[in-house]
């Protein structure tokens, strides 16, 4: 035998009813003759107590009545034969009338007791399960609607009242014995006192029905049919990449139901758990779907966890004081005192040095309960020997909770670490021995970011998503966005990573949305959807998301970017960039933002600001990493000049060379800004500062390559008229480099701790002489490589690659 129970949204519609006695009639066509218990219509518990308190305040209760009658009427029409519809409507009118009458003697006493609110909600449960089996009449004529309070007994305790475990398996075992050839449909959540007088089961009370019952008759299974697909790993609302878990065992289960997962509640379990009998969370409206199992053990798995679960709101209270080290009984005074005022501690922790006690209740009590621990212990705060009880507000709990955590190291360590990397400050820590739960208190303001950036900590077959903020639509911008979405799907499948980018900002538009922006329409998106450009709101907008693995991309080569890196690095969001303007002013500046970065825990990647795609910021960080001393760095980092030089040869005049590459878009429409060195100069700084030396751009030695008549012409016009007539200078530059075997190049070089950059001859063995095209070069001579210096070579500009450097960085964050 099996009991199926059939939650409110299960039989809320005319169509929900049509899936449960689908679900039934597949039950009985293998030869089953399963236990139906069913809960109130949707909403209709909620609406009646409503109708409840409003009538004891003297308000109109009879429009709210008539949409109950109204919605049962409306299901009667609709799946119930004309034929067989008077009799239903007649039943459920009685009920509808005795429900107005109850109504009206509370409206007219102004008084709500308990018994009275029991009596009114179970009128719920009655009119579902009778008129389910109405329904199910037509095509199982055994179908029977039963009334929990026959079988059912507790105590008088009116609004979660206790049951008498003994008598109600008795109870319902002589009742299934005498009609075990009917098919049961069985209300939930109502019970029966030892007088006959209505009661409640409490939260999760249809729930706690159907254990009863399985339990009492030794059930092989007890089906929960809700709205979704068994008990996820987390809340899918918050975390989109929840999934279902096929088996749970009964602690695991009790654990995740504990904190905040609704899908059940922990006490209708224990009959269950005595018994042994697996619970089977189903989906109404996807039965083919198998669910979730919980049994006894939940047997061998690969998780290292089974879900996180949370508790939204909550308040602490911290308790501090010399009175309490070494004082026997203090805690059991204290929390004895809380138990006798029925205020439920979710979570306790204790200092070792019992200085401190911090415990968690939910935030309706939190002030009553500092009011009692002012009471109780008075004495001690008039003497100094408590300080006053604190309470802090607006908290979450978030908890782990698998039965594998107890052989697997590490569980805490990468808890705690996904949660620093998002800056998520722990208030307190929760482990009890058996190790089934680690639970922590955050800021309420973080629950959605720990949830997901946890979540995606533990379940590694899961990807992780790096969520983007972008800033500079440009042709590198433009062309990341493009990269991707060209390698999405590859990210995806070896790598594990999720990018989506969920904002976009240029000097006109910006875009944010948390649910990503597609790549593949992004201008017609920021164009139509977009608002006014404002970086200081952007910036604002990014932090209040919240959301974890954030990464802030500057893809500008403006200054004010650069006024909001520290704060993003304080609201724990990584930083990639390819504006060399950060790194290359002032030294400050530059130790700043890397301190508070790494103090903050997340990365500053600048790869482009160097070498576009080349790898050279990261090959001299694992060199310094790896402890290797830098002995001396040339390089060339200028595809202009490398290009100019490259190809100043033959017959070719200086002056036609650089026109060629202005043509080519080589070079800035004034050439002088490329020729004058100032960006080289930028990325030398860099290299100098990331090799450890403290320097500053004035400390650079800055060769020149035009004569001065070419640096201050008046015009690009008049620079090029200049750059001719310096064709004798430059060519026998050229001559006396070709007497020697050699050619010019203009080359960076740090070493002893000096950066110069200045034009050089260089022959046949120095690996900078074979160099063509505009590629970039530089040479790492080091303790480990000094005889033959490591040499990384490439293009060292250009959208394609420079875009390519700044996705390499992007999904290295957090690596």
């Amino acid at each position: 035998m099996r009991i199926l129970k059939f939650g409110g949204t299960s039989v809320g519609s005319a169509e929900s009813i049509r899936s449960v006695l689908g679900i039934v009639k597949e039950s009985h066509e293998c030869g089953e003759n399963p236990v139906v218990v069913l809960s109130a219509m949707g909403g209709v518990t909620n609406l009646l107590t409503q109708l409840a308190v409003e009538a004891a305040d003297g308000k109109n209760f009879t429009e709210g009545l008539k949409e109950i009658e109204a919605r049962h009427f409306s299901v009667v029409k609709q799946l119930l034969a004309v034929k067989y519809q008077n009799p239903v409507f007649t039943r459920l009118k009685i009920y509808f009338n005795e429900l107005e009458d109850l109504l009206q003697g509370i409206f007219n006493l102004r008084e709500l007791s308990l018994q009275s609110k029991d009596l009114i909600l179970s009128y719920g449960e009655r009119c579902s399960a009778f008129l389910v089996s109405k329904i199910a009449e037509q095509e199982f004529p055994q179908a029977r609607f039963v009334d929990a309070t026959q079988l059912i007994r507790t105590d008088s305790h009116f609004g979660s009242a206790h049951v008498n475990q003994l008598l109600s398996e008795q109870l319902i075992q002589a009742f299934m014995v005498s009609n075990r050839d009917k098919l049961l449909f069985v209300t939930g959540f109502i019970a029966a006192n030892e007088r006959g007088r209505v009661t409640t089961l409490g939260r999760g009370g249809s729930d706690y029905t159907a254990a009863i019952i399985g339990a009492a008759v030794g059930a092989d299974a007890i089906e929960i049919w809700t709205d979704v697909d068994g008990m996820l790993t987390a809340d899918p609302r918050i975390v989109k990449k929840a999934f279902s878990l096929p088996v749970l065992s009964y602690t695991e289960a009790m654990e995740l139901s504990y904190f905040g997962a609704k899908v059940i509640y922990p006490p209708t379990m224990i009959p269950a758990f005595l018994k042994k009998i697996p619970i089977v969370i189903r989906n109404t409206f996807n039965p083919s779907f198998a669910g979730t199992v919980i049994q006894h053990e939940s047997g061998r798995t690969s998780l290292p966890i089974k879900g996180i679960s949370s508790i939204s709101d909550i308040s602490v209270i911290n308790l501090t004081g010399s009175g309490m080290v070494g004082k026997a009984g203090f805690s059991g005074r204290l929390f004895t005192l809380l138990a006798r005022e029925q205020i439920n501690v979710v979570l306790i922790t204790q200092s070792s040095s019992e200085h401190s006690i911090t415990f968690a209740v939910h935030p309706a009590e939190a002030v009553r309960a500092k009011t009692l621990i002012e009471n109780e212990f008075e004495l001690e705060l008039q003497a100094n020997k408590l300080l006053e009880p604190e309470i802090e507000d607006h908290l979450s709990i978030v908890a782990i909770v698998g039965e594998n955590m107890k052989q697997t190291p590490g569980m805490s360590g990468r808890l705690f670490h996904a949660l620093g990397r998002n800056g998520i400050n722990v208030r307190a820590i929760a482990q009890g021995s058996s190790e089934y739960n680690i639970s922590v208190i955050i800021a309420k303001s973080d629950l959605s970011k720990a949830l997901n950036a946890v979540h995606d900590a533990f379940f590694a077959q899961l990807n992780k998503t790096l969520h983007v903020f972008n800033v500079g639509t440009g042709n590198i911008g433009s062309t990341l966005f493009q990269q991707i979405q060209d390698q999405y799907g590859f990210l995806l499948d070896h790598n594990d990573i999720e990018i989506k980018v969920v904002g976009i900002s240029n000097s006109r538009k910006m875009l944010l949305d948390a649910g990503g922006i597609a790549l593949q329409d992004w201008k017609e998106q920021l164009q139509q959807h977009g608002e006014q450009a404002d970086l200081e709101t952007f910036v604002g907008r990014m932090k209040r998301m919240n959301l974890p693995n954030c990464v802030f991309i500057d893809n500008t080569a403006s200054s004010q970017p650069i006024i909001y890196y520290e704060d993003i690095f304080r609201a724990n969001i990584s930083i990639v960039t390819c504006n060399k303007i950060a790194n290359s002013g002032r030294y400050s500046q530059y130790k700043s933002l890397k301190d508070t970065a790494r103090q903050h825990g997340v990365d500053f990647f600048y790869e482009t600001n160097v070498g576009a795609g080349l790898p050279i910021v990261r090959v001299l960080r694992d060199l310094m990493l790896s402890g290797d001393r830098i002995v001396r760095i040339e390089a060339i980092l200028s595809g202009t000049i490398s290009y100019i030089f490259n190809n100043f040869n033959g017959e070719a005049s200086f002056h036609d060379v650089v026109k060629t590459a202005q043509q080519l878009g080589y070079t800035e429409p004034d050439p002088r800004d490329d020729l004058k060195g100032t960006d080289f100069m930028r990325k030398m700084l860099i290299l100098a500062r990331d090799a450890g030396h403290v320097i500053e751009p004035e400390d650079v030695k800055l060769g020149g390559i035009l004569p001065d008549a070419c640096i201050h012409a008046a015009s690009v016009d008049d620079f090029y008229r200049e750059l001719e007539a310096a064709n004798d200078y430059f060519n026998e530059l050229k001559s006396d480099a070709i007497q020697c075997n050699k050619v010019l190049r203009y080359i960076g070089k740090l070493e002893d701790g000096q950066v110069s950059i200045a034009l050089e001859m260089v022959d046949q063995a120095h690996p900078f002489f074979a160099l063509s095209g505009s590629d970039n070069i530089i040479s790492f001579t080091t303790e480990r490589y000094k005889e033959r210096p490591l040499v990384v070579k490439g293009p060292g500009a250009g959208a394609e690659v420079t875009a390519a450097g700044v996705f390499a960085d992007l999904v290295n964050v957090g690596a």
